[in-house]
This record gives C-alpha cells, sequence and structure tokens, in this order.
C-alpha cells in the first residue's frame, strides 16, 4: 500500500487573509497591552507578503518597556502562535513596537558597513552572528545594494549570513 506524499503548493496569502492576520494579531496585543495596563496604538499593514503590527505611542507612552528587541521578538512568537490558532493557517507576521524595527534595521546596516569595510581591507569574507530569517532578509537586501555577495550558513539558531566580495 502506497501513500501519496505530495501535497499542493500553498497558494500565497491574499491581502484579505494578511488583514484578518492582522486583525488577529492586533486583538491579542491590545488585550496584552490591556492586562500590562500599558498605552498604545495599533497600527496594522499588509505588504511583501506578510502582515504588520506596530504598537506606537507617545513619548510620554509606557510601551518602550516592550521594545527592546529579545522582548519584541517574544511578543512577536506569542503574537503569531495567537494568530496561528485562531486562523489555523502558518503566520509569517512582523510586530514592532515603538519603533524597534527601525532600530534594528540601522543596527543591521551597520554591521554590514562593518563587514564590507573588513572585505575591503582584505577579508575573502565576513560572517555576521546568527539571526532571524527575516533579518537575514534584510541584510541580503542591505548586501545586494551595496554591490556585494551574501548566502546563509548553518542550521536552526546558528543561521548566519556570510558575505564576500562577489566574481
Amino acid at each position: 500500500m502506497s501513500e501519496d506524499l505530495t501535497t499542493e503548493p500553498k497558494a500565497a496569502p491574499t491581502i484579505k487573509d494578511l488583514e484578518n492576520e492582522g486583525d488577529v494579531a492586533a486583538d491579542y496585543i491590545e488585550e496584552l497591552l490591556d492586562i500590562a495596563d500599558l498605552d498604545g496604538d495599533l497600527d496594522i499593514d499588509a505588504r511583501n507578503g506578510r502582515a504588520y503590527v506596530s504598537v506606537t505611542a507617545s513619548e510620554q507612552g509606557n510601551v518602550r518597556v516592550l521594545s527592546r528587541p529579545e522582548t519584541v521578538s517574544a511578543l512577536q512568537e506569542l503574537t503569531r502562535l495567537a494568530v496561528q490558532n485562531k486562523t489555523g493557517q502558518y503566520s509569517r507576521l512582523i510586530l514592532d513596537v515603538g519603533g524597534s524595527r527601525q532600530t534594528r534595521e540601522q543596527e543591521l546596516a551597520a554591521l554590514v558597513d562593518a563587514a564590507a569595510a573588513r572585505l575591503e581591507a582584505g577579508a575573502a569574507a565576513a560572517a555576521l552572528p546568527p539571526m532571524s530569517s527575516y533579518e537575514r532578509k534584510l541584510v541580503h537586501d542591505l548586501v545586494s545594494e551595496r554591490g556585494l555577495v551574501s548566502h546563509s550558513d548553518g542550521e536552526g539558531k546558528d543561521r548566519h549570513t556570510v558575505i564576500t566580495a562577489g566574481a
């Protein structure tokens, strides 16, 4: 008896799917903020095949306590699980709290600049620290903009980006 192990490739989520994912995520985050007695405004966006939820607050807002990169990453994973539980679909949601994503993008740009400087100084390759797949994608885009080449290496939590000057 043979089993058919082939599966149909999953279709990319529609804008409606992503908006629903964003709404579910926003409800979860809003409840979390209420429990923690934190004030914040939520913005939902859908682009590049992902739902994006941003939590912002005025300068007097206390949402900054959640904006540390490790905290945002943990909240993002919890929110993804809540969305998956509610929708039955895997979520690639991106969460931003208090501008943490922009801050991290600036840090990644600085890492790429430092790696480029090492290459200019004669290094054959420059390896960056392990990071999430989303951050690696941002790094690959930054590397490409600078006319360099990159690839991911390693497995699991050790997966990182290696940058070279190319051919």
